[in-house]
């Protein structure tokens, strides 16, 4: 059969109505003896009275449970128009009629005062799916469990301990006698509540201290933030304090490490008193056009000097306190200007070189070198250092081989060597010494490294091995002259002297500097052996031996004539 009447909607609801919600899922009582979807037998369900009610007449009662099949005919606006057991007559089967055989259930016919009904619907049958679209939860409430519409808020007065603090809320002292008032004031005057001592509502006042204390917190703290606005704008653009005039007259000796920038310069300077302040300084050291050449060492300086006038006594040759060491020195002179200028015992300085050289920094390639003369020959490299009274011996022997091994570093002496056929470093920086010790230039330099490179060839045909220099026996003795007699020479049996053994000597002869050590590393190719220095200014170099004795002549006919 075919059912007409409500579309897809809620179904209304009716709390009293027993009978609501029998049907179960898909009408599972839709026939009896039907076997119900739960398991076991269906249900019997023992006639109630029912109570007419506006969803339309249920009919005649149910007879013998739910075993007797009822047919029950409605027109389309609800109305009962055939009840029966039998199949109705044909015209009310057909069109504009609303059937249903279901065990004596009766369809509710559409409320007008329904407001979620749309069309009747047979009670009990099958209902449309609304899973997955806005219809399908929560189903409206029924109109006798709907919730009231809250009421809308009037002028609410939340009281004077519940709203506007009564400092804020504009009212003048005179509210005191606001409880008195006969007129429309007093009903809020009643819910401030009666004072617990004085039987009236409590009086609020505000008092004059108050008002004194936020004007005192409100001022203060605009003046710290003007305060602090007008140092930060002094820290940032106002001039850096500074001294005046060129000191007080009280000396103080400042020491500037190697590599010190402006700013490093400054704070030591600050620290010790000498200026006011770093910024001050370094804004000197750039308005000076050679303050940028402040090199390390030990100044003697006034304290509260203006920053420009210790700029330029820093660049003075008189605030300098620093011992500069000439290229080529070795190490006996060292020794002796050590001492001098820590004013101490003439030989301290050699005696802590020879008993402590293996704790003062040297590298291990430089130690356990047989016959040496000295170990620490060759360390004490030639530079500017802050030596003065009151430092120890090694402290300043430690300062010089850090200097030396960082330099050797830097140069690679490690790394070249082997590319020169040298057995290390060490023979390296020894060739280094030699050509140190005879060369005056950096060309001479590199033309004298290439003699030691030739000469030291065991097959060479000029020499055979043999280095036959005279500053290598110079060494040895501990002297620079320059006349020598050979033969008296080659009998002098020592290992530093090449003119008796074939050969590098055991070690360097002094301390080269950064010029002799690139001319060690990068000789010339241009077959020279051998070299005379003519006027102790000027070296000539040549290829053979009948050219040398040339040179030789000439230097010992002007050395007659003067």
């Amino acid at each position: 059969m075919t059912e007409y009447g409500r579309g897809p909607g809620s179904e209304p609801w009716h709390p009293e109505d027993p009978s609501y919600g029998d049907g179960g899922w898909g009408g599972q009582q839709a026939h009896a003896g039907q076997q119900s979807p739960y398991g076991g037998q269906p249900q019997q369900y023992p006639q109630q009275p029912q109570e007419q009610q506006h969803y339309g007449d249920r009919g005649q009662a149910q007879q013998g449970g739910y075993d007797q099949q009822q047919y029950q005919y409605y027109d389309q606006q609800g109305r009962q128009q055939y009840t029966g057991q039998t199949q109705p007559p044909q015209q009310y089967q057909q069109g504009g009629w609303d059937a249903t055989g279901t065990h004596g259930q009766v369809p509710y016919a559409a409320d007008p005062g329904d407001p979620y009904g749309q069309q009747p619907v047979a009670y009990g049958a099958e209902q449309p799916d609304f899973y997955g679209t806005p219809d399908a939860y929560p189903p409206p409430q029924p109109p006798g469990r709907r919730r009231p519409e809250p009421e809308p808020e009037t002028d609410w007065d939340p009281g004077p301990d519940q709203g506007e603090h009564a400092f804020f809320s504009g009212d003048d002292d005179d509210d005191d006698d606001y409880d008195d008032d006969p007129q429309g004031r007093r009903g809020r005057g009643d819910r401030r509540g009666k004072n617990a001592k004085g039987g009236k509502g409590a009086k609020k006042r505000r008092s004059g201290c108050a008002c004194l204390v936020v004007v005192l917190v409100f001022g203060g703290g605009l003046g710290g933030v003007g305060y602090i606005g007008f140092q930060y704008f002094q820290n940032r653009f106002g001039p850096a304090p500074d001294y005046e005039g060129s000191g007080n007259g009280e000396s103080v000796t400042v020491e500037i490490p190697k590599g010190a920038g402006g700013y490093d310069i400054g704070q030591k300077l600050k620290a010790a008193g000498v200026v006011e302040s770093v910024d001050a300084f370094v804004s000197a050291q750039g308005a000076n056009p050679n303050g940028k050449s402040i090199q390390d060492g030990i100044y003697t300086l006034q304290k509260h000097m203006s920053a420009a006038s210790a700029v330029e006594l820093m660049l003075s040759p008189k605030s300098r306190n620093n011992l500069v060491l000439a290229e080529g020195l070795r190490n006996s002179a060292v020794y002796a200007q050590i001492d001098k200028r820590l004013e101490v015992k003439k030989g301290t300085t050699e005696g802590v070189a020879k008993k402590q050289y293996k704790t003062l920094g040297l590298p291990a390639w430089a130690l356990n070198h047989p016959n040496l003369k000295d170990p620490l020959e060759g360390f004490l490299y030639p530079s500017s250092y802050a030596v003065a009274k009151g430092q120890k011996p090694e402290a300043v022997l430690k300062s010089m081989v850090a200097r030396a091994t960082q330099k050797y570093d830097e140069l690679g002496v490690e790394k070249k060597a082997k590319d020169l056929d040298l057995n290390g470093p060490w023979q390296l920086l020894t060739v280094a010494s030699l050509v140190q010790a005879e060369g005056r230039s950096h060309e001479d330099f590199t033309q004298m490294a290439e003699v030691v490179y030739n000469r030291l060839k065991p097959g060479n045909p000029e020499t055979f091995g043999a280095l036959e220099f005279d500053s290598t026996y110079n060494y040895v003795k501990n002297q620079s002259k320059l006349d020598l007699s050979i033969a008296e020479v080659r009998r002098y049996d020592n290992p530093y002297n090449t003119y008796h053994v074939k050969g590098l000597p055991p070690g360097p002869i002094d301390n080269p500097g950064e010029e002799a050590i690139q001319g060690a590393l990068n000789p010339t190719n241009d077959g020279w052996y051998y070299f005379i220095s003519m006027d102790g200014k000027t070296t000539r170099f040549t290829k053979t031996y009948a050219d040398h004795e040339k040179l030789v002549e000439e230097w010992t006919k002007s050395r007659h004539k003067s």
